[in-house]
């Protein structure tokens, strides 16, 4: 699959586990793993479509008090899925063995309890952030001011590091969430660079999405849910383990997911 990867980058080149790097790495994984992003992807918009439906009769009602329920109730429900759909990424960027069905099962399985809490706070966010765009960029009587814009768009931008870095240690790691957003600072003063890329990534992408709609609807069922974050984890995967230590842990855990590469 070439998606963005208009030349050839020459011979592929590999790391001391016999891994590809680069943009062979990147064109690999997806290659190897789009069927099972798409399908990852299908399941996730499915379980956010509560939080959508409630979120869209709110605007539509101007409704505040419908807007908080839809985003409890429905992140609650999505937080599992977004769950799932990380640990399906993190699986692939690690070559990780087993079938999609089994390992989306396990996830669901796993994940379903400890997300309903990051679920709701990201339900809240996105519920919230959803009904004051629409309230200042589509039904204002005055275009808002720079200064707005630039606090919305930093808003989502913050939004996107938070999420990119607590999701993968909900889904990888058996750990206080104190523990886990001491890392999360710990690893944006680290690689401030990387991360900032990571989230820039997903803002611009979902900003093309809004701003093009409704024509940009018809690719979010192929690649709007899972496509913008796994071009996020792939930026961070290589600085994620080498500060978590991701593969070491999880082959000390479960060896049978242990990737094996041809000499």
């Amino acid at each position: 699959m070439n998606l963005f990867r208009p030349y050839s980058a020459g011979e592929p080149q590999r790391d001391a586990r016999g891994r590809l790097v680069g943009i062979d790495r990147y064109q690999d994984v997806l290659g190897r793993n789009w069927k099972r992003f798409a399908g990852a992807g299908l399941l996730t918009i499915l379980g956010f479509a509560p939080l959508g439906l409630g979120t869209a009769y709110a605007v539509l009602s101007s409704s505040v008090l419908v807007q908080l329920a839809a985003c409890v109730l429905g992140g609650a429900v999505a937080g599992p899925f977004l769950a799932c759909l990380y640990d399906g990424l993190l699986r692939a960027l690690r070559d990780a063995p087993g079938s999609w069905r089994e390992n989306t099962r396990r996830a669901l399985r796993q994940n379903v309890r400890g997300a309903i809490w990051p679920g709701i706070l990201t339900g809240l966010f996105l519920g919230a952030a959803s009904f004051a765009g629409v309230m200042l960029f589509f039904w204002r009587s005055v275009f808002p001011g720079l200064g707005t814009i630039l606090v919305y768009l930093v808003s989502w931008l913050l939004f996107f590091v938070l999420a990119t870095l607590y999701w993968p240690q909900l889904v990888l790691f058996e750990m206080p969430n104190r523990q886990r957003l001491r890392n999360m600072l710990l690893f944006m003063l680290r690689y401030p660079l990387p991360v900032l890329g990571a989230a820039a990534l997903q803002l611009v992408f979902w900003l093309l999405m809004v701003l093009f709609a409704p024509w940009t609807l018809l690719l979010l069922p192929l690649v709007g849910a899972w496509f913008p974050l796994f071009a996020a984890l792939f930026v961070l995967y290589n600085k994620l383990d080498e500060a978590f230590g991701l593969e070491a842990r999880i082959a000390q855990a479960f060896p049978e997911q242990t990737p094996q590469y041809d000499d």
